[in-house]
């Protein structure tokens, strides 16, 4: 029997990644599509041939699950009401940009015994979840080097994420910061300690120190010139130096994070990228934020 699955939001990336794999999926029936913006839902939801929602809870009401592409802020209540009414979730990064919020979509999970997964792109798509999985088993490392330097907010930038408004206001550390933290964790260990300083624009800088003994950096921007515009994040070790390889695009990924949601329902075993694991990417994006805020 396939999921019922419904979407929450209609923006560029519901409409270029979520929407596109919840239809093509062969074990999913993609069950309606609800937006802030009546017009837009409606535009999806025939280009996709399923059913535009006007209220977000009739949606809720005939889903086995939801599919999230809303700003964090309001992606965690509604997945509080999700989560009491029987819903799995299948989040986008980050939860939410508060440790509170991002705990409480944790915790209604659980209590309404529903299965969760964060869709970080790098724990997903191929070959890098394959990378990480092998670099993992492998251990033995001294270092992580990372830089997501992203040329969103760049003069001349034509994207069509840029008119973002919470990415405008939190930048690349919590845009961008979960897909390197996605990677580090479960090659490195959790974070034990956390260094941030501001760069320019939306930059910041990242130290940690993770449970292994290795350490680790990162660089994170959407304000990067466009000519050095560059994803990477190197490791360094017993083994030598080793590169995150290219990945190409994020429907096929969404793909595979819709397999895992489904496997995680039907087995009733947490994913390693689930709510919980989405709560930990706040809490340490929140403790670098608030080094940077109070810094003088």
């Amino acid at each position: 029997m396939k999921m019922r699955i419904g979407l929450l939001g209609t923006g560029p990336w519901a409409a270029r990644t979520h929407a596109p794999a919840l239809a093509a999926h062969p074990g999913v029936e993609f069950a309606g599509v609800w937006g802030r913006r009546p017009e837009a839902a409606a535009e999806l939801a025939a280009t996709f041939g399923t059913t535009a929602y006007d209220d977000e809870e009739d949606l809720l009401e005939s889903c086995d699950a939801i599919a999230f592409a809303l700003p964090p802020d309001i992606q965690a209540p509604l997945a509080l009401r999700a989560a009491a009414m029987g819903c799995h979730l299948l989040l986008d990064k980050p939860v939410a940009t508060t440790v509170e919020a991002a705990r409480d979509v944790a915790g209604f999970a659980d209590v309404g015994g529903v299965a969760s997964v964060v869709f970080c792109t790098l724990r997903f798509a191929e070959p890098t979840a394959r990378w990480i999985d092998e670099q993992a088993a492998a251990g033995g490392w001294f270092l992580g080097e990372a830089h997501w330097l992203g040329s969103l907010f760049a003069p001349g930038s034509e994207s069509a994420y840029a008119a973002s408004p919470w990415r405008r206001e939190k930048g690349g550390l919590w845009d961008v910061g979960p897909h390197v933290l996605s990677a580090y964790l479960p090659i490195l260990g959790d974070v034990t300690e956390v260094t941030a300083v501001r760069g320019p624009a939306d930059t910041h800088h990242l130290v940690l120190r993770h449970t292994s003994g290795a350490s680790s950096t990162a660089t994170l921007t959407l304000s990067a010139p466009p000519e050095a515009a560059e994803a990477a994040l190197t490791l360094y070790g017993e083994r030598g130096r080793v590169e995150l390889p290219r990945w190409d695009g994020a429907v096929d990924a969404y793909g595979r994070a819709i397999d895992a949601l489904i496997e995680s329902a039907r087995t009733e075993k947490p994913h390693p990228c689930d709510a919980h694991f989405g709560a930990r990417l706040t809490e340490i994006l929140a403790q670098a934020e608030a080094q940077v805020t109070s810094a003088p």
